[in-house]
C-alpha cells in the first residue's frame, strides 16, 4: 500500500505505462493496395481516438492518410515484392513505417515547383517531425513520425534530409 494524505491507497496498476496502439498489415502490390492502405490508416486513427482519446482532428487524419499514401506508393513503385505497413500511435503522435524488399534508400530531391512528380518525400518531410530510412536484411524501411497536435509540429523536418542509419 501507498501512504496518501487521506490514508492508505491500494495500487490499481493504472500508473503503469501503457503500450502504444500498434497495427500492421501487408500488401502484395495488386491494384487497389494503396487505397486499402489509406483505409487501414483511417481505421487505425479511429481506434486511436477511441482507445487513447487521441486529439486527432481532420487535419491530422488528412496528414496521416497522405503520408501513408506517399510511403506505400513509393514501396509499390520501387520494390518488386510485397511490402508491410506498420502504424503505432499514442495520444500525441502516430508513427508510420513501411518495409519493402528494395535495398535502395529513397532519394529526396531539392524543392522544385517546376518538376513533375517525385515530390513524395518532400511532402512527408513537410508533415513529419522525424523521417528516417534504414536498410534491413530483406530490403529497407522508411519511418515518419506525425504529431497529432498541430502545436507539436513546430519542429517539423521540412528543411532536413532523411536521416539514414
Amino acid at each position: 500500500m501507498i501512504d496518501h494524505l487521506g490514508g492508505a491507497v491500494i495500487p490499481t496498476g493504472f500508473d503503469v505505462p501503457v503500450e502504444p496502439l500498434r497495427r500492421a498489415t501487408h500488401f502484395t502490390g495488386e491494384p487497389g493496395c494503396i487505397a486499402e492502405a489509406r483505409a487501414f490508416a483511417e481505421r487505425f486513427l479511429e481506434q486511436l481516438r477511441k482507445e487513447w482519446c487521441a486529439p486527432a482532428d481532420r487535419r491530422a487524419e488528412g496528414e496521416l492518410v497522405l503520408v501513408v499514401s506517399e510511403l506505400v506508393t513509393n514501396a509499390d513503385r520501387h520494390s518488386h515484392g510485397p511490402y508491410v505497413l506498420e502504424l503505432e500511435g499514442t495520444d500525441t503522435a502516430v508513427t508510420v513505417c513501411v518495409y519493402d524488399s528494395s535495398a535502395a534508400l529513397p532519394l529526396r530531391y531539392p524543392r522544385d515547383p517546376e518538376r513533375i512528380g517525385r515530390h513524395g518525400l518532400e511532402i512527408v518531410h513537410a508533415l513529419a517531425t522525424e523521417v528516417t530510412a534504414r536498410r534491413v536484411p530483406v530490403g529497407k524501411y522508411v519511418r515518419a513520425v506525425l504529431p497529432l497536435n498541430q502545436n507539436q509540429g513546430a519542429g517539423r523536418s521540412s528543411g532536413q534530409p532523411a536521416r539514414q542509419a
